[in-house]
């Protein structure tokens, strides 16, 4: 066959007057040429149609939705992957372009070693062949030299892969994090959106996988590349030397290796959506062991270590599942894979070696041992070049799998960083079963007027400016918790300065929530609200958070010492504050201001509730968010703290259900628990007045049940009529002017 093929082209050279290189390359380029109209030109066509915007922003994510089965090499995939390509190398001048610039050039010298170090061993072959002892020990010398710069350009690969996805990483790290605690995104992505569960599996893990597959991705397809192009070009002069037929060879690899692309992609599991699985399932074991560190004691108090155990070994189970799942698609995949790369390929290549051998016209009758040794030397070389080649064909086509697995880690990471920026723009979803009228109708003992509902979620619809002089004004404001329950239909008050607030309720009637609106943690979703400046407002919960650091940023908290320096703050002030808590003790007890503990188990819980109010007396807010922040204090100690905070000026806002509090107040905000609410003005020694008579009822009532028995035994035992004796009874509770008082 090939030599057939050969008189044919020497043939048609000769009909045609040219050299039969020039001929074979005409024809070679031929083939490309069909090739490509006929195979990659449609592809990228129908690529660059399915990444056109489309108009119709609504039919474009349903389509995206009935395409999405999960991650995979798609048009969604490319889109993600350029954003994140774009923060990871922000650009052609920057410290990570540079880096690639500098692979680049690595993985390209290595390509050209390649070549050179295989026709040097074929050298080597031939001199040995010829027993020619002055080359060979020549030959042996070069081989030792350029062993050196051999391995010093390899070690650079994975130095530089290594520095690259570092460099990757940091970045890409930097504009999470930034986006992370942008707007109190922290908060909001975790309480008001649902879409992603484990944040801090996709901060840390997942940004370290996509960045290192993207790096090693880089290297693993690049030098590939590069060794197929450079190979079969010195393959087929090589042929040429040999003077044999120079097309068959590298004709008959193009074709295995494209028949090998075809079996594999199409038997090749989802290897994007089991390893995004994976990861997911990952992240949910690590955010169990999260939460049993965070709420250790609790769950010792409880006992509830079975349970907790229980859910633990179910999501240690689950991935053990999908990881089993994985090791079993691969068994298959790979004993296939490695049928066709190692023994088709390897008895593909000896054909490709003994091709232009077998059709090689050159005269070799001069050589003193009859050609043997060039035929040797050839022999060498080729099959050393091919053995190279062959290994980065295998790597391109095992790339598919790395690809595959990139669009797993890219589609979380991309989700991640989509999730945060919707967030920054207050665009929320959570998973919801109910309809927008299901939701309506759930809240329809309330008035839902001023709220609209779509795809399951309020429409935020309020307007929120800044008040200038400090006064908060609430207008038609809905309270509407994350689970779109609506506590509060309306709200509507005004609260100007030195107009101290007390909050009441029973549990779960929206006191809290209003905290969460006015500290801007919630949106508003109907009406309009004036409100100060976050800085003018500090907030203090029932369990304040301690910090890592000193005992001095515990009080400054969440300001730095530069901070404190800055506004003026010294030590001795924060002394002074410690006094107005009675914490004064805590700075010899502790070692001194820079001691270092972990103060949330070093401190009770009156100690950390008062130095919650320490933080209230060194950033001297204008309004105080104050939700049950006193509850482990002593009343004389609670009561001197308000008063300190009154005498400097602050306006409090309290939510609390002691009674001695009611005099550091003004006002009263009363929720009724089924979404009413009184706003008044509180007189105080009224309303311990009425407190004091509740009681006294309470106490003269409550032994009325058991004196009625005992009235009905002794009717019954005397033989009268019980029904008689309890009218009368009754009549004179009514006038009884003792129980009336």
């Amino acid at each position: 066959m090939t030599n057939a093929v050969s008189k044919m082209i020497e043939s048609t050279a000769r009909k045609l007057h040219v050299s039969e290189k020039t001929l074979s390359r005409s024809g070679l380029s031929f083939v490309a040429a069909i090739y490509v109209y006929k195979i990659i030109f449609p592809r990228l066509q129908k690529l660059y149609h399915a990444t056109k915007p489309e108009k119709d922003m609504e039919l474009q994510d349903m389509v995206r939705q009935m395409k999405k089965g999960g991650p995979s090499v798609n048009r969604e995939f490319f889109l993600q992957l350029k954003k994140l390509i774009r923060v990871i190398i922000p650009g052609p001048w920057s410290k990570p372009a540079a880096l690639l610039y500098l692979h680049t050039l690595t993985l390209v010298a290595r390509t050209f070693l390649s070549v050179y170090v295989a026709q040097l061993e074929g050298r080597v072959v031939k001199y040995i062949v010829r027993k020619d002892v002055v080359n060979f020990s020549f030959m042996m010398t070069k081989w030792l030299s350029i062993a050196i710069p051999a391995t010093f350009v390899n070690s650079m690969i994975r130095y530089l892969e290594s520095h690259l996805a570092l460099t990757f990483r940091s970045n890409l790290v930097k504009y999470s994090y930034d986006l992370y605690f942008k707007n109190q995104c922290y908060y909001r992505v975790s309480n008001l959106d649902g879409r992603l569960e484990n944040a801090d599996h996709c901060l840390t893990d997942d940004i370290t996988a996509f960045t290192s597959s993207i790096a090693h991705l880089y290297s693993h397809i690049t030098k590939p590349l590069l060794d197929c192009l450079i190979i079969t070009l010195s393959l087929y002069n090589l042929g040429r030397a040999r003077g044999g037929a120079s097309i068959p060879g590298p004709a008959l690899g193009t074709l295995v290796i494209m028949i090998t692309g075809r079996i594999l992609r199409r038997v090749s599991p989802k290897f994007g959506v089991l390893v995004a699985e994976e990861a997911h399932r990952k992240g949910y074991l690590r955010a169990i062991h999260s939460r049993i560190i965070t709420n250790a004691e609790e769950i010792a108090f409880y006992g509830g270590h079975k349970v907790e155990l229980g859910i633990l070994q179910k999501a240690y189970i689950s991935l053990v599942s999908q990881m089993k799942t994985i090791f079993n698609k691969r068994l298959w995949y790979i004993m296939l894979e490695q049928f066709l790369m190692k023994y088709v390929w390897s008895g593909a290549g000896m054909v490709m070696v003994a091709i232009p051998l077998l059709t090689s016209t050159r005269n070799e009758t001069e050589e003193s041992d009859g050609g043997v040794s060039g035929r040797t030397q050839y022999f060498t070389t080729a099959k050393n070049m091919l053995t190279s080649g062959a290994d980065a064909v295998e790597r391109l086509m095992t790339s598919y799998k790395e690809i595959v697995e990139l669009a797993g880690y890219t589609s979380r990471v991309g989700n991640m960083l989509q999730v945060f920026e919707d967030v920054q723009k207050g665009h929320y979803q959570r998973n919801s079963v109910l309809s927008d009228v299901d939701l309506m109708s759930r809240n329809g003992h309330n008035d839902t007027s001023n709220i609209t509902f779509r795809n399951g979620m309020p429409v935020i619809n309020g307007i929120v400016t800044e008040s200038l002089d400090g006064t908060i004004i609430i207008e038609d404001v809905p309270i509407v918790t994350p689970n779109c329950d609506i506590v509060v239909p309306s709200l509507t008050i005004t609260v100007q300065p030195k107009m101290h607030l007390l909050i009441s309720g029973p549990n779960g009637c929206g006191k809290s929530s209003l905290f969460r609106i006015l500290s801007g943690l919630w949106p508003v979703y109907g009406g309009r609200l004036q409100k100060p400046v976050v800085s003018d407002m500090f907030y203090i919960p029932q369990r304040p958070y301690m910090s890592s650091g000193s005992l001095r940023d515990q009080v400054i908290y969440p300001d730095t010492l530069e901070d404190m320096k800055k506004i003026g703050m010294t030590d001795e002030d924060l002394d002074k504050i410690l006094g107005i808590v009675h914490l004064q003790h805590l700075v010899p007890r502790e070692g001194g201001w820079d001691s270092v503990q972990d103060w949330k188990d070093v401190l009770s819980g009156g100690e950390k509730q008062r130095m919650g109010i320490a933080r209230l007396f060194y950033h001297k807010p204008r309004y105080a968010l104050l939700d049950e922040c006193t509850s482990a204090v002593s009343i004389d100690v609670e009561g001197q703290m308000y008063q300190a905070a009154k005498d400097q000026g602050i306006t409090l806002l309290t939510i609390t259900h002691r009674p001695t509090l009611w005099k550091f107040h003004t006002h009263i905000l009363q929720f009724d628990g089924e979404g009413g609410w009184k706003f008044d003005r509180l007189d105080n020694n009224k309303r311990l007045s009425l407190k004091d008579e509740k009681k006294h009822l309470e106490t003269l009532l409550s032994d009325i049940p058991t004196k009625m028995e005992r009235l009905k035994e002794l009717c019954s035992i005397l033989g009268e009529d019980s029904r008689v004796v309890e009218g009368g009874i009754k009549q004179d509770i009514g006038s009884d002017s003792t129980l009336s008082d």
